[in-house]
């Protein structure tokens, strides 16, 4: 499990990956505040937490707007170590739009922080693969991480190898795939 965590650190650490799949919440509102605090590479301050809160409490939210904001909560609560909270936040977007990718992803990302349940991680990297999440690469590599927590290695070869194709000039894939010797039956 050592290894997966290191993955996942570099997976969160990622500079060409600042977050893993903030949703953009438009206009001046604490919602968009706390969207670009999702956004961006900045560790959050309690400040940026406050601005997603003000969002539910004081703001009349759009659907899209409140599920947007329950993802970005959760990513900033999950790059604070919060995670049982974050996945409160992912589950409760999933709960009121099934159809988004972006909480499936984070949820996916959470779990395989907290070194539990992977075959679930597995699944929500998926779904968020087939609703066409906007940090596919970054899907590939957390199912990646998944498959190899799993044993299956093939798969997770070939996860690596995808998530390396998406985006090359992410490092972390490519080591990744230095482990893996490939021999021809």
């Amino acid at each position: 499990m050592a290894r997966c965590t290191y993955m996942l650190a570099a997976l969160l650490a990622a500079s060409s990956v600042p977050a893993f799949g903030a949703i953009t919440v438009v206009g001046s509102s604490s919602a968009r505040m706390c969207f670009e605090a999702a956004d961006s590479p900045m560790s959050p301050t309690a400040r940026d937490m406050a601005y997603c809160d003000e969002a539910f409490q004081g703001e009349s939210l759009s659907l899209h707007d409140t599920v947007a904001t329950h993802v970005n909560r959760g990513i900033l609560r999950l790059r604070r170590n919060q995670v049982e909270p974050a996945i409160a936040d992912f589950d409760s977007a999933m709960r009121l739009d099934p159809d988004q990718p972006e909480a499936y992803l984070n949820k996916g990302a959470a779990l395989i922080r907290m070194e539990r349940n992977p075959d679930e991680a597995l699944q929500l990297f998926t779904i968020a693969i087939d609703r066409q999440t906007r940090r596919p690469a970054v899907a590939h590599f957390g199912r990646a991480i998944a498959n190899e927590t799993l044993g299956n290695v093939r798969a997770a070869y070939n996860d690596y190898r995808r998530a390396s194709e998406l985006s090359p000039d992410w490092r972390d894939p490519r080591v990744e795939l230095q482990r893996f010797r490939v021999v021809s039956n």
